[in-house]
This record gives C-alpha cells, sequence and structure tokens, in this order.
C-alpha cells in the first residue's frame, strides 16, 4: 500500500482512535476514583481508631487513679485500725496494773515461820543427788552474739527442763510484761518487740534472778521487805502457787548486781535459788527448791564470797560463781562450790570468760544444751561450754 493510501485511511481510522482513548481516560479516572475513596475510607477508619484509642486510655488512667485512691484509703485506714489497736493495749495493760489478779496462795505467816525452821533444821546436811550427773565446766569453748536488744540489764532464756523452743525475754530489773518468742531464728531477725508475744504478769519482778522450768515461770516478787518466788504457769496465764522465801534479811546476792536478791537456777539435779542473807553478808547461801510445792528442801552455806559477783549458776549440783570489777574487764568462774563435796573449791579450774562489752547481767545455765544464755550490757550472747569429769580437775 502507498502513502496515498494511508492518507485516505486516516479521516475512516481517526473516529476509533478518539473512542479507544476516551474509553481509556474514563478508565484510569474510575481507578482514581476509586483510590481516593479507599483513602477516605482509611482515613476515617484511622481517625475512629485513634479516638476510640484516646478513649480508652483515658478510662485506663482514671481507672488507675480511682485504684489509686482506694489504696490510700485502705493505707490510712490500716494505720487507724493499728493506732486504735495500740490504744487498746495500753488500756488493757492500765486496767490489769489498776485491777491486778489476786493470788492463789495467801501468805501464812505462821506456815513460813514454819518453813525457815526446817529449812534451818537441814542447813548444811550432805545432798544426796538425784541424778549421776558428775561433770564441770573445763573452759568456755565459744562465745556467740546474737543482737542487741531492750535495755543494758535484763534477762533471756528458754524453758531449761522442757522441750520447747521459745524465747523468753525480760527487758529491764523491773518490770511485769515478759516478751516470748517462738524460736531463736525471729528473736535474732527481728529487732522489734511487734513480733512477740506478750505475758502480762499479775505483779511486777525484780531483779533477773528468774527461771522457766517445766512450763511454769519462777519470778521473785519483792513485797515490802520480803521476798516471794511465784511459780506462774504459761500455758493458762495464771498462779499455780506462791511462797515467801524463807531468809531473813535479805541482801542482794551479787556485789555488781544491786537489784538480784534470789537467783533461781536450775540444772540436772533440778531447782536452786542462791541468795545471801545479813547474817553472813560476805558470802552467798544456796538452797535446794522444790518444784512442785515451792519448800526449801536443803539449804548451804558456801564460801563464795558476793564482793565483785555479776551472776552465778549451778552444774551438775555445784554453785559456779562469775567475778569481774568494777569497770568491767575480763569475767571468771573464780569460786565453785559442790553440795555433794565431790569437788573441794580449791581443786575447780578457773575458768575465763571471753572479752565482751561489759559485765553480765544474768547468766542462765540451760542443762539440755550445756550452754549458758547470758545478758552482757544489752547484748544477747551464748556461751558453749567444755565439760569435763570432776574426778578429772
Amino acid at each position: 500500500m502507498g502513502p496515498w493510501r494511508c492518507l485516505l485511511l486516516l479521516p475512516l481510522l481517526a473516529p476509533a482512535l478518539r473512542a479507544q482513548q476516551q474509553q481509556f481516560m474514563e478508565y484510569v479516572e474510575r481507578r482514581i476514583t476509586l483510590l481516593e475513596e479507599r483513602i477516605s475510607q482509611w482515613h476515617d477508619q484511622s481517625s475512629r481508631y485513634s479516638t476510640e484509642l484516646r478513649d480508652f486510655k483515658n478510662q485506663v488512667l482514671g481507672m488507675l487513679e480511682a485504684a489509686e485512691k482506694e489504696r490510700e484509703a485502705m493505707r490510712a485506714e490500716a494505720e487507724g485500725a493499728a493506732v486504735r489497736v495500740d490504744r487498746l493495749e495500753r488500756e488493757v495493760d492500765y486496767l490489769e496494773t489498776q485491777n491486778p489478779a489476786p493470788p492463789c496462795v495467801e501468805v501464812d505467816e505462821t506456815l513460813m515461820d514454819k518453813q525457815v525452821a526446817t529449812a534451818k533444821q537441814r542447813k548444811n546436811e550432805k545432798y544426796t543427788k538425784l541424778t549421776d550427773c558428775s561433770d564441770t565446766i573445763a573452759s568456755i569453748r565459744a562465745m556467740k552474739i546474737l543482737k542487741r536488744f531492750g535495755s543494758s540489764s535484763g534477762l533471756w532464756t528458754k524453758d531449761a527442763a522442757g522441750s520447747s523452743e521459745k524465747i523468753y525475754v525480760f527487758d529491764g530489773t523491773a518490770n511485769d510484761t515478759v516478751y516470748v518468742f517462738p524460736r531463736m531464728r525471729e528473736f535474732t531477725l527481728f529487732s522489734a518487740t511487734r513480733k512477740a508475744a506478750r505475758i502480762k504478769l499479775p505483779y511486777p519482778w525484780v531483779g533477773t534472778g528468774h527461771l522457766v522450768y517445766d512450763g511454769h515461770l519462777y519470778y521473785i516478787r519483792q513485797q515490802g521487805l520480803s521476798f516471794q518466788v511465784i511459780k506462774f504457769n504459761l500455758a493458762n496465764k495464771t498462779v499455780v502457787d506462791s511462797s515467801v522465801f524463807p531468809a531473813e534479811e535479805q541482801i542482794p546476792v551479787f556485789g555488781l548486781s544491786p537489784s538480784t536478791y534470789i537467783e533461781v537456777s536450775a540444772d540436772e539435779e533440778g531447782l536452786w535459788a542462791i541468795y545471801a542473807t545479813k547474817e553472813d553478808e560476805k558470802n552467798m547461801c544456796l538452797a535446794k527448791l522444790d518444784p512442785a510445792s515451792l519448800d526449801i528442801e536443803q539449804m548451804w552455806d558456801t564460801p563464795c564470797p558476793r564482793e565483785n559477783a555479776e551472776g552465778a549458776f549451778v552444774v551438775c549440783g555445784a554453785l559456779h560463781v562469775v567475778y569481774n570489777t568494777r569497770l568491767p574487764s575480763r569475767a571468771r568462774v573464780q569460786c565453785v562450790f559442790d553440795v555433794s563435796g565431790t569437788l573441794a573449791p580449791e581443786d575447780a579450774s578457773l575458768v575465763y570468760f571471753p572479752k565482751r562489752y561489759g559485765s553480765h547481767a544474768s547468766l542462765k545455765y540451760s542443762p539440755r544444751e550445756r550452754q549458758i544464755y547470758a545478758w552482757d550490757d544489752g547484748y544477747q550472747i551464748i556461751y558453749r561450754m567444755e565439760m569435763k569429769k570432776k574426778l578429772e580437775v
């Protein structure tokens, strides 16, 4: 086909080309319109999602603010309850102080005179041992300082006869509240007494010579010029028995502990009382106690002087007296009195305690653990002892 023929066909093809171009433009416009609709739809959905997210955020913030207000309100209520409980405890303590429980046993002066006469008749008699224990202290094997609790003077101990792991704490030399910790761990870890149970005694104690023995507390009460041994049941919180100690004109038993007039001690043989009177004011006296009736079974005059003594305890029927100086130095067991006569005082070993903070306010021997619970200027210490037979001394 020649050029002249192409020129003849152009007028015929032009309408068809224009129609195709128009259709293509309409298609493009439709696609652009569809894209614009989709973009608009996406924009609307995005705006709606943003609004919903903002509303949810505001709702969560409101809930958190309300929860914080409720938490503060609950904290304020708990603090108020604690204050009311403390106030109630103080009111109960005050009422108990104003209305002490009556003694279960009244003091009979005739009976007391009879006990004194019987005890004097048996004074310095030969003692018949109840067990075959023949040990004495060879040395202090170890010292463990547990913590610092309370005032400079006090007493802490376990039950010397039972299997309980409870820790009993007497803070001070004149008080009426005993703190009881369930185990050694609680006593060691917690510094506050809020973790401890409290036993309110019907009468205040005096000194640091008290003892927990076979579920009972034996503590000393001063009444005028006389002193009573109170037997208190720790289970039902009642006074089981009480007895005026049958010794006349008592004086402090330890020269360095003027608040202690009677030291109740326990060993393998049972209960003992260490005391002093004006009749022989230079030396200590020793008595064997009946834990059931509080009667004095036997009494002895010992050669152990009171001067510079800071504490004492009994081991296998032998009194061990610990001495120090007015300006505290190294304490030592310097006098031993054996009621069975097996060990002469001059044959006993001189046992030194490790250096520590001050002077002992109390020393409690545990016969089942063979260790001493000591209170030293507010520090609670355990001394573990090395024992040996008396015949080996």
